[in-house]
């Protein structure tokens, strides 16, 4: 009775526009001191002030700048310059130039909001004066964002990873395969949106301008490089790569001789303002997990949905329905830190792996964001683009569905996404 009461506390709570960290906290504080008093409150404020200040957690910050000095460096711009060059010759060439910036800044910012503000800002107006319409410049700017949370390094996966004692750098690797096949549909899509539409060729392509754009782009290939190499090697942990990440970033940014130092201090603010509010959902989230704990909920949910069948596949199934539902309603780093606790007495019960759990908790969230009414990620492209949500989501539906396939595909067929980490790892 009381966890009901608990749980109606928060879901009030957070209809009433009460900052999710705070509902959380304040639900768990209720039920901690309904059981065990307020002596609980003083292990309360220790365990929040332990839970947020993981070596691991260290990792979102550092990416999240070394994003900002990217992208304010003019790095973004020789991105664009050199993937063009790639593929500007096809026909929409302009959104799949798109798609394949994403995917690379996916690699350094481990952010969808932030893919889609630093990406989004260059490329729409472009590709709105090349006679994309809004709604299909956005949409494709947003689905593509998205594989941030799936491409390495992802800071939902950071946070799945502290949430369930898993490996980060297993998680990371995990997330290669579906990336790239998440990118390539979503290039097919776009593809065949430009047929429909007689979107436009961008240029020609030539050999000399490949080699020239490489070339100016080739200090940015170095931060990839130094991030992935360096966690998969073994020469760093995920937390060591971020901060190389923020010195490699800042050393390609002074060699361009770009660096906005305007546009820096407001990514920073603002990525200090995301950071902040996560750090805060942490906090938050371990005394709620540590209340729930006590009351043995976790344990119970397991029972429960064990009586219902033990056949993982299906309990996969349902987990799906379940995170694409709260998808809906609750930003990625508030549905794993409250939902991934609760259920890893479940996923270790039916011998489902928690790194391939991971994968399949991070895609849903990727879905998530694409999908109103909280789609933090559709909501800011289309802010930019300037475009209605609703008639963006028409559109975005076909790159939805492209995550969608993907996410059963690394969800049935397990070997698929986690073939790299049983090669590296196992």
């Amino acid at each position: 009775m009381l966890i009901l009461f608990i749980f109606l506390a928060l879901v009030v709570m957070i209809c009433l526009n009460v900052p999710i960290a705070v509902a959380l906290a304040i639900s768990a504080i209720i039920g901690l001191v309904a059981t065990e008093g307020t002596g609980s409150i003083v292990s309360a404020a220790l365990d929040m002030y332990d839970g947020s200040t993981k070596f691991s957690l260290i990792a979102i910050p550092m990416f999240v700048l070394a994003g900002a000095i990217m992208n304010a460096g003019g790095v973004t711009d020789k991105l664009i310059n050199f993937v063009s060059a790639i593929i500007g010759f096809v026909k929409g060439g302009l959104s799949m130039v798109t798609i394949g910036v994403s995917l690379f800044f996916a690699e350094i910012s481990g952010s969808a909001v932030a893919d889609v503000a630093a990406i989004g800002s260059v490329l729409i107006p472009q590709m709105k004066k090349r006679g994309y319409g809004a709604p299909l410049a956005a949409a494709v700017t947003s689905s593509s964002a998205s594989l941030a949370i799936i491409i390495p390094p992802s800071i939902p996966m950071i946070l799945y990873a502290t949430s369930s004692n898993t490996s980060v750098e297993q998680l990371f690797v995990a997330g290669i395969i579906p990336g790239l096949m998440g990118a390539a549909g979503l290039m097919f899509v776009a593809y065949c949106f430009a047929r429909k539409y007689d979107l436009p060729v961008e240029e020609a392509f030539n050999v000399k301008r490949l080699r020239e754009t490489f070339i100016d782009a080739l200090p940015a290939f170095t931060l990839p490089f130094i991030i992935l190499g360096g966690i998969f090697g073994g020469f760093v942990t995920a937390t060591e790569a971020a901060g190389l990440a923020v010195l490699a970033a800042l050393l390609v940014g002074l060699w361009y001789r770009q660096i906005d130092f305007k546009h820096l201090k407001s990514a920073m603010l603002d990525g200090g303002m995301q950071t902040a509010i996560v750090m805060l959902l942490v906090a938050a989230s371990v005394v709620m997990g540590g209340f729930l704990t006590r009351a043995q909920l976790p344990q119970e949910l397991a029972a429960g949905m064990l009586e219902i069948t033990t056949n993982k596949w299906l309990i996969l199934l349902m987990l799906n329905f379940f995170f694409l539902i709260i998808g809906f309603f609750l930003h990625s780093a508030a549905a794993i830190i409250l939902v991934v606790p609760i259920v890893i007495p479940l996923i270790a019960a039916v011998g489902i792996d928690p790194i391939h759990f991971g994968l399949v908790v991070t895609l849903n969230l990727a879905i998530g964001q694409q999908t109103p009414p909280v789609a933090s990620v559709l909501i800011t492209a289309c802010a930019v683009a300037r475009a209605n949500i609703w008639e963006v989501s028409k559109i975005n539906i076909y790159f939805i569905a492209v995550l969608f396939v993907v996410l059963m595909i690394c969800t049935y067929v397990p070997s698929i996404p986690m073939f790299l980490v049983e090669y590296f790892y196992r």
